[in-house]
């Protein structure tokens, strides 16, 4: 593909589908040229570096999560809904979870739910530094919860890419740890009544009941304050 038939934005999305599919250690421009049947200077014209690459597609993907209507629904269902969408999304981009961690990460895309987080929690009745806290407490949850699946994700790539036999060395070491957790009587308890290959897993619901559970202490709270203002 000439020079001049790229754009910034097909780079972006050529991006997003090379690093679902290999994670954030298979992206290199030589690699996205060949997708885009293109060659690597063209890529170099319109990105200069990866970890631009990689900040623009990261911020690209937040755009796929709906913005709740605050003029129509009442603060928790909009933050439960923009919670659940935001952990749908890192679902789906589990190297967006990785990302976080080694590159600087912003643009409109992650500011404007930044800026919808703000303004979900002043509408329950926070003021601004208790709603920045607030929308940082969930957005912590959000990425701890989805922090897990990503981690698989990258392990059993990484096991793939190093020429191993994945599914046996996830079953050994599962049973490894299957036998440390039998010395411990609440895990062996749970083992007794759930296959051992999803000891690692989280029980079904754990991110929702995770997230009312927060909810509920913001409710909590906002009504300890509401009566601790009108005694």
């Amino acid at each position: 593909m000439p020079r001049d038939n790229l754009t910034a934005d097909r780079i972006v999305r050529a991006a997003i589908e090379l690093l679902d599919e290999e994670g954030l250690d298979g992206l290199n421009m030589r690699s996205l040229a060949k997708r885009l049947g293109s060659a690597a200077t063209a890529v170099y014209w319109h990105i200069k570096t990866k970890d631009e690459l990689v900040r623009l597609a990261g911020d690209a993907i937040w755009h796929e999560v709906e913005l709740p209507d605050l003029d129509a629904t009442d603060w928790r269902t909009a933050a439960t809904a923009h919670a659940t969408g935001v952990h749908a999304m890192l679902t789906r981009h589990p190297w967006l979870v990785q990302a976080f961690g080694s590159n600087f990460l912003y643009g409109t895309g992650q500011a404007r739910h930044n800026d919808l987080s703000l303004a979900i929690y002043e509408k329950a009745g926070f003021s601004a530094a208790r709603a920045d806290q607030a929308a940082a407490t969930v957005l912590t949850f959000v990425l701890g919860s989805a922090l897990g699946p990503a981690a698989q994700v990258s392990l059993n790539r990484r096991l793939s890419r190093n020429g191993a036999d994945a599914e046996q060395q996830m079953a050994d070491a599962m049973t490894r740890a299957t036998e440390t957790a039998m010395q411990f009587p609440r895990l062996r308890e749970r083992l007794g009544t759930t296959a051992a290959t999803e000891y690692a897993a989280a029980p079904d619901d754990t991110f929702a009941f995770g997230l009312q559970s927060l909810l509920d202490g913001f409710e909590a709270r906002l009504t300890a304050d509401r009566a601790g203002r009108s005694e």
